[in-house]
């Protein structure tokens, strides 16, 4: 047996207001996160519907509820000192969160200034316990998740070369990243 659906309900601006703010304070979210969860609330196909969110939006950037740089600059630290995550991983992250480039760039800037990008993918690999490699396969895996952390061709080659990887197996990689 069908239940049918129940009726959608739509919010007035104060309700809209409280969803949001509650929903702030839950967890951090950007601008492109909190307009994605109103739009599902209001009318959106409606003029009166898309003025209610950005009215919505501006309200809670001026009480200082949404700001996309201090989330980006908090984002960044955090996934740079908890999950070691490389430059390229958090700015890929922060795309997909709905950031602003500029911004992206300044808060990535700033949390990796002064930071080794090769101590940050030792940290990582420490972290994700991976060992020296024993064969061409445990390499391969070891420089994939590499990848997926986000560091660059050039601190892989250069951490495997420490681990003294054969050229067969790393000339075999770069062709792998061409």
């Amino acid at each position: 047996m069908a239940f049918p659906r129940p009726k959608r309900r739509f919010y007035s601006e104060e309700e809209l207001y409280e969803y949001a703010v509650g929903a702030l304070s839950r967890r951090m979210r950007t601008v492109a996160e909190l307009k994605r969860l109103l739009r599902a609330r209001v009318e959106i196909d409606t003029e009166y519907g898309q003025t209610l969110v950005e009215l919505i939006i501006l309200r809670l950037k001026d009480n200082g509820y949404l700001n996309d740089s201090q989330y980006a600059a908090y984002f960044s630290s955090l996934r740079r000192d908890n999950q070691k995550f490389g430059r390229q991983r958090v700015v890929t992250d922060l795309k997909v969160k709905g950031v602003h480039g500029d911004v992206i760039n300044k808060a990535v800037d700033a949390a990796f200034e002064g930071l080794s990008e090769e101590k940050q993918a030792r940290e990582y690999l420490r972290r994700k316990r991976l060992v020296k490699p024993k064969d061409q396969k445990q390499t391969a895996r070891i420089f994939r998740q590499l990848a997926r952390g986000g560091f660059g061709t050039k601190t892989i080659f250069a951490i495997l070369k420490k681990w003294d990887v054969d050229e067969e197996t790393l000339s075999a990689l770069e062709g792998e990243t061409a």
